[in-house]
This record gives C-alpha cells, structure tokens and sequence, in this order.
C-alpha cells in the first residue's frame, strides 16, 4: 500500500468519542544495530492510558490498541525499515492501518484524537516525493526514478550504435537522412519509455540530460502532459555513476522546490491583495477548505509556525483533542512541546484539504508564510 492510497483510507474515517492512536516511529537502527523505540512506546503509551479511567470503553479501546500495535512492532517489522506509522482505534470497528517505510521519520510521535493525524503523514509524502532522470545520447537511455531517498527504479535501453563512414556525395546525403531517421526513432523509443515509467511510477517531476544532439530531438517527441513536469535540462555523461545523478538531482529538486514556493507565496499574496483568489490565516483558509473553495492548500513545513488560538478551535468546534496533553514530539528528553491549538489547527487544514482534493504544499522557508500565522490558500472560486 502507498502513501497515497494508506491517505484516502485516513480521511474516510469518522470522528468517534474514543481515542485514536496516530503513531510515528523513528525505526532507524542505533549504534548497536537494534531500534530504539521501545522506551519510547512503553513510557509514553504507559502514561496516556492512565488519563483513562479503568473499565470505560475508552479505556479498553485504548488498551486493545496498545496491546494490538505492540504485537504488530514485535512480529511484522522488516529489516529495511526506518520509518513506521501506525493508526488505530480498537473502539471504531478494530480500525488498524499501518505501514513501514524505508525513508526515515525524523522522531517518534505520539498523537492521540478522535480522528487520525495526518499532518505529518501529508509531510512525509511531500519530502519524498517521487522524480524522474533521463540521461541519454543519440543510442542510449538510462532512466531512474528517485524518491525515499533512494533508487526506486531504473530501466536502460540500448539501441545499434552507427559509425559515419566517407562515401560519395550522393550516398553521404542518403545516408545521413537514414542516420536522422535512426536517431528519430531512437528518441521517440526513449520519450515512450519515460512516458510509461513517469505514469507507472507516479513521478512528479523530471529532469532531462543529454548532449546538444539528442536534447532536442527529444525535446520535440514530449507530450504537453510529459513536458510540464520538467524542471530541468543539463548535462550528465551516459556512463556517470548513479549515485553523482542522485546526488546533482536532488540539489536541482531542492531549488526547484525552493524557487517554487517563493513564487507560489507570492502568486497567495497577489490575490489576497487584489481581493481575488487569495486568503491567508488559519482560521479563514479553514472555513474556505470546509466550503470547498480551496484548490491549493500552502502551509509552513513545521507545525510550530502555525498559529492558532484556542478561541478560534472551540469557535469552529474542533473538538478534536481527547487528553489534555495529546502531542509528543521527539524521543529526546530536550524535544520541544506543540501547542494543542497549532497541532490541531494542522491536522484539521490537512484533513480537511484530502477531503475536498485541493492540493497541499510545504512551504519550507518559514519566513514567507511567517507574517500571516504560516497558512494560506488559492482559490477555486469566491463566494
């Protein structure tokens, strides 16, 4: 199960009285080859079910997940994994969803509501989001697709190579329209290729390498849909190693993103201004999302640069927090502590933006969305 599809399962589920677990476990092997998420899970499980009172269904919901996500860590947990989310609510028709990743999660956390949190697992899927590299000379591909990362995927093709030959003028012309028409086929073989992995693979971006022969012959076989998601066109060697591709794509991806945002924020601002597609703040861009008006979501990448109140939540009725002290960040004695408001705020824009299918980008420069409490959105329409 992906990402996405374990996503759209979470936002189908309806709010319940009982708690739901939403777990996020670093599971990265420590300096002795073993995780270390045990003291983690027994402190911090052990002291949210004494907020219960023994006998109450919240409470046996509580410990039937405890126990249920405890035999899951013991028995299924391969080997490659780094990362594991878990979401349960024995109380809610023995709700379980989990899935173990090989990107890491940064630290483990513990939230506890009456609905799955989703903000960082909407975080996740934007960190490691899929891209694509196409390196290529006038008879060789070589395409990979990064994400987690990692390599994803690779596939390689290989046609005839030809050699110029000196003959008379008559056959050289013949034979350089019959060199064209080779390097032609060649291309469109290697824009089908990518085309398919890009859709398979669901990759979102793509970069283009090549030399000045072969760029533009495969610049003409694009289709619009293919052509949108460049982000790039350079120079790699056909033979340069893979993890040099990785390591130059990933700063190219970076930049991207980063030049990206900064464009985005402004395009939010524009039409705020103009009192056009644009709303900023936490509370309005909520209200928009629950009218469905939003088609992109932008939201500070940390949830601590998301500010909200506690009037606003208990205005829009976010009854969402079950104990009085729901968020644990960080398995670090020194980790910082969440404001329930921020958090909330965080997990309802996120929640409510998969939803109503608007888009949902970080923003991860915390100073563009800094002045207007980290959250805004464009429009589909105004009302």
């Amino acid at each position: 199960m992906t990402l996405s599809e374990l996503m759209e399962r979470l936002t189908t589920f309806e709010h319940t009285d009982l708690p739901v677990i939403s777990l996020y476990l670093n599971a990265q092997a420590n300096e002795h080859g073993k995780d270390d998420f045990d003291r983690f899970l027994r402190k911090e499980l052990g002291g949210r079910a004494k907020t219960y009172q023994p006998h109450t269904p919240e409470r046996e919901s509580f410990d039937r997940d405890v126990e249920r996500i405890t035999k899951y860590l013991e028995e299924e947990v391969q080997p490659s994994t780094n990362g594991i989310v878990v979401f349960a609510c024995a109380g809610a028709g023995n709700f379980f969803e989990a899935a173990q990743l090989e990107a890491p999660i940064e630290n483990h956390r513990l939230y506890i509501y009456n609905q799955p949190h989703l903000y960082p697992l909407a975080r996740l899927m934007d960190q490691y989001r899929r891209y694509a590299v196409l390196v290529a000379d006038t008879n060789r591909a070589r395409i990979f697709v990064f994400g987690r990362g990692k390599t994803l995927n690779t596939e390689e093709i290989q046609n005839v190579k030809t050699n110029r030959t000196k003959v008379g003028d008559w056959s050289q012309t013949r034979y350089q329209r019959h060199l064209e028409n080779y390097h032609l086929h060649h291309a469109k073989e290697v824009i089908d290729t990518l085309e398919r992995v890009v859709r398979e693979d669901e990759v979102e971006h793509v970069i283009i390498a090549g030399d000045e022969k072969i760029i533009p012959m495969l610049r003409e076989q694009l289709p619009k849909a293919l052509e949108e998601k460049i982000i790039d066109v350079t120079k790699f060697d056909i033979n340069a190693p893979e993890h040099e591709i990785f390591e130059a794509t990933t700063e190219m991806v970076r930049e991207h993103d980063a030049e990206n945002d900064a464009e985005k924020v402004q395009q939010l601002f524009d039409q705020y201004r103009l009192g056009g597609l644009g709303i900023v703040g936490a509370r309005e861009t909520l209200e928009a999302l629950t009218m469905g008006q939003v088609d992109e979501l932008l939201l500070s990448a940390s949830m601590r640069d998301i500010q909200a109140k506690e009037k606003d939540i208990n205005e829009l009725e976010l009854e969402v927090v079950i104990t009085d002290d729901p968020v644990v960040v960080g398995s670090d004695a020194g980790a910082d502590q969440l404001e329930t408001p921020s958090v909330v705020m965080a997990d309802e824009l996120v929640t409510k933006a998969q939803q109503t299918s608007a888009r949902v980008t970080f923003i991860e420069d915390p100073t563009l969305l800094a002045e207007v409490g980290g959250v805004g959105a464009l429009l589909r329409y105004r009302i």
